[in-house]
């Protein structure tokens, strides 16, 4: 185990380069198993996350090799059809194996997903799509088993708009048999990139980023070689630590367009932004103003980035309302700061912040990988050093994270326990 120990006060200031998205990975490392033959990812981030895909991918019979940002994966023997249960326990993304080894195999069998603690996650929407399709669903003792000799293309209806059902849907759907059309898919720009890569794969997709996706499934698909996105939530979070340390930051490799709902909102806080085509310039302020914000699925305000904003708010001037609207149990951040002075009241999905004028350095926890980063953010505004432990959580998501902090000012050190 290992903890963070942050000296407060640091103005960050320079350029950070901003790594390819985990969110995204994760279904492209799954849609590999859906080819035989060697796929290539560049600008992967190799991240504690990554490693354990790429482990339950080993598990089935491909070999992962990753050097120098580029994640190779070779899917042309795969020999089981059953992913380790202490992996799929540990990860969720873990569950986007079972689209691709159902369209596959025929036949798939799995834990119960594990994750970050931050609300129930059901799987049921996937679980549907796979039956409209065709499959034979059996869940008992924390175990789900599939089969479906064939799958057949099918009109699909998402409850919610949910990423990992999306994408578990098209990557099956890309091998049925027939036409199957998602009403009501995500839209968010992980959608986008894992599209690009099954269409390079031979995929017939058309409509990603929209709410009506349609597939018409072919009978094989080919390796591709594909770069992904940056990551979106990592620059988010780089955006923050700026404003909330009053700093001047040059965020490097990212997509502006992903990054409205988050811009939007620093530049109401009061802070300066220049966004360029593929980087965003930030002159932090010294006097932040209050927000309300509400979390939303793409394009509404990420729940990714909410831990993050409400570190930043605790020492905005006046009171600020946080919604949180798609996770029920992610605000266990706000225990953490208020540990460090932080006032904030909650009341079932809402968060009152008021600002005070400094928050007070303390020993927190990273309760999961998002408030790792608030934690984080937190300490740079704090007087004194402040000690952030479980930081396993916060390896998960953001690569290469104190090296990168420690080259823009933060007063940082890595400590094993």
């Amino acid at each position: 185990m290992k903890k963070i120990l942050i000296e407060g006060g640091a103005r960050l200031f320079g350029e950070v380069h901003i790594s390819g998205a985990k969110n995204s990975v994760l279904p492209l490392i799954a849609a590999t198993l859906l080819t035989e033959g060697v796929s290539a990812i560049d600008e992967s981030p190799w991240l504690s996350d990554v490693d354990c895909m790429c482990r339950v991918l080993n598990h089935l019979g491909a070999a992962t090799h990753f050097e120098r940002g580029t994640l190779s994966i070779d899917t042309t023997r795969i020999v089981g059809c059953e992913p380790p249960g202490e992996l799929v326990r540990k990860m969720r993304a873990s569950f986007l194996v079972m689209g691709p080894l159902l369209a596959r195999t025929g036949r798939v069998c799995m834990s119960l997903p594990g994750g970050c603690a931050i609300g129930a996650r059901p799987i049921d929407l996937h679980l549907k799509g796979f039956e409209a399709m065709g499959a034979k669903i059996d869940i008992g003792h924390g175990f789900i088993e599939a089969k479906a000799p064939r799958l057949f293309g099918s009109r699909i209806y998402l409850d919610f708009p949910s990423v990992g059902a999306t994408e578990n849907l098209m990557m099956a759907a890309s091998l049925a048999e027939g036409h199957t059309v998602i009403e009501n898919a995500a839209l968010e720009p992980e959608i986008i990139d894992l599209s690009n890569l099954l269409s390079a794969m031979g995929a017939k997709i058309k409509g990603a980023g929209t709410n009506t996706i349609r597939i018409e499934g072919v009978s094989s698909l080919s390796p591709a070689r594909h770069t992904v996105i940056p990551d979106r939530i990592e620059a988010g979070s780089f955006l923050v630590m700026a404003a909330a340390t009053g700093g001047e930051l040059i965020v490097n490799n990212v997509i502006s367009e992903h990054l409205q709902p988050v811009t939007a909102k620093l530049q109401e806080s009061g802070v300066f932004l220049e966004v360029g085509y593929d980087s965003i310039h930030i002159l932090g302020n010294e006097e932040l103003r209050p927000l309300d914000i509400k979390t939303l699925p793409y394009p509404g305000f990420p729940t990714d980035m909410q831990a993050q904003f409400m570190a930043l708010l605790t020492v905005a001037r006046g009171c600020s309302v946080v919604t949180e609207t798609v996770f029920e149990n992610r605000f266990m951040h706000a225990g953490e700061l208020q540990k460090m002075n932080a006032d904030i009241r909650i009341d079932g999905n809402t968060a009152r912040i008021n600002g005070v004028s400094h928050l007070q350095a303390a020993t927190v926890a990273a309760t999961d990988l998002r408030a790792g980063a608030a934690m984080v953010i937190a300490a740079q505004m704090a007087r004194g050093t402040s000690v952030i432990t479980e930081i396993q959580h916060i390896e998960r998501g953001y690569e290469n994270f104190c090296q990168k902090l420690e080259k823009i000012g933060t007063r940082i050190k890595v400590l094993d326990i």
